[in-house]
């Protein structure tokens, strides 16, 4: 998706230049995060700033266009998390190993969707926890 640039600083600075879904910081990833359609245009989502989010390359690709999943722990379809709607602590905690833990059905889902902890990614966010520089 294409955005100017007053609507990408925006979505940046609002995000404080971290993928609103897994944390990653832009300076630990060797690809510019995008801008991303939190609800998808094929889902009517609208391109207002409302709807869009700050993620890393790997979060976008996994999440693509989904909006739901099921939640591993109940077997319901639930809501993925929504960055703008919800607050990240309240759905996830992450370890000091470096894994991400869903706490709510809609943050389990949105882990698993998202492929969060993936082994290297893991490992990147544990070195980062150990450096200081991971949320």
């Amino acid at each position: 998706m294409k955005v100017s640039r007053d609507v990408r600083e925006l979505v940046v600075r609002r995000a404080q230049d971290a993928c609103e879904y897994c944390r990653l910081p832009q300076v630990a990833s060797l690809l510019p995060h995008q801008v991303d359609h939190i609800i998808g245009k094929q889902h009517r989502g609208s391109d207002d700033a409302a709807n869009l989010c700050l993620c890393c390359i790997r979060c976008n690709l996994n999440k693509g266009p989904n909006i739901a999943s099921i939640d591993p722990e109940t077997g319901l379809l639930v809501a993925l998390y929504h960055p703008r709607s919800n607050i990240w602590r309240e759905h996830f905690a992450s370890t000091t190993e470096g894994l991400i833990r869903g706490l709510t059905a809609e943050g389990r889902a949105t882990v698993l969707v998202l492929a969060m902890n993936e082994e290297d990614r893991v490992r990147l966010r544990a070195l980062l926890i150990r450096r200081g520089r991971y949320p």
